[in-house]
């Protein structure tokens, strides 16, 4: 289980982006949170992956209190959450080839043998890119190849959780149809949980087992 109780998180503590909210998220589930821009949902995103120490409230990840955030965090905690952002090229390197790029994650948790071997490639096939893309750099391929470069590179460590912040928003349909059915394809074969963040209802609805709704009072998100 994903459990976010009562969280509040912000930048500024006079002036908390959200107070006291909570989302539970469970083993396979698939939970869309929609709202829109400027709301407050991708900070909760950030939370929910790790990467943001809420002000106040508690965040419970597979019944173990997170305790530390970013690299601080146990590896067996900050590695069971892949998370895909809105923006693929402020969330890449841009001297990385997208071969390199897939496999960072394997190389900052000593899996070299993985990162230089067949994991990388069925990585990439499994998102859709090909051999000549691998070996090209963020500004050599479109936004669309880099996000699929990106949805690699969360799922490199088989994480059983799996944030997705705006992932689609910038892209056309056909890629948006062909990384929400990586995902999905990923969510059968392991089980994973998916947050899924967004602005589209339709998609949302489409996507998720159930939906929250932001804008509602924050008693009723579960």
């Amino acid at each position: 289980m994903l459990e976010l109780d009562s969280i509040t998180a912000g930048y500024d503590r006079r002036a908390p982006v959200f107070r006291d909210v909570s989302l539970t998220v469970a083993p396979g589930e698939a939970v869309g949170l929609l709202g829109p821009s400027g709301c407050g949902k991708s900070t909760l995103a950030r939370v929910a992956a790790l990467l943001h120490r809420p002000e106040s409230g508690h965040v419970v990840l597979d019944g173990e209190s997170v305790r530390g955030w970013r690299h601080r965090a146990p590896r067996r905690q900050r590695t069971a959450v892949g998370v895909v952002f809105q923006q693929p090229r402020m969330a890449a390197d841009p001297r990385l080839r997208l071969r390199d790029l897939i496999a960072e994650p394997l190389r900052a948790n000593g899996r070299r043998g993985e990162a230089a071997g067949a994991r990388v490639a069925g990585l990439a096939v499994a998102v859709g890119l090909t051999d000549d893309l691998l070996a090209r750099r963020p500004h050599e391929v479109s936004d669309g190849q880099l996000q699929r470069a990106c949805l690699a590179r969360a799922l490199a460590l088989r994480p059983r959780w799996l944030v997705c912040d705006e992932m689609t928003a910038m892209l056309d349909a056909s890629t948006t149809a062909a990384l929400v059915t990586a995902v999905e394809r990923y969510r059968a074969e392991t089980g994973a949980g998916l947050l899924a963040v967004g602005h589209d209802r339709t998609l949302l609805a489409r996507w998720c087992d159930r939906t929250v709704d932001w804008t509602a009072d924050p008693a009723s998100r579960g």
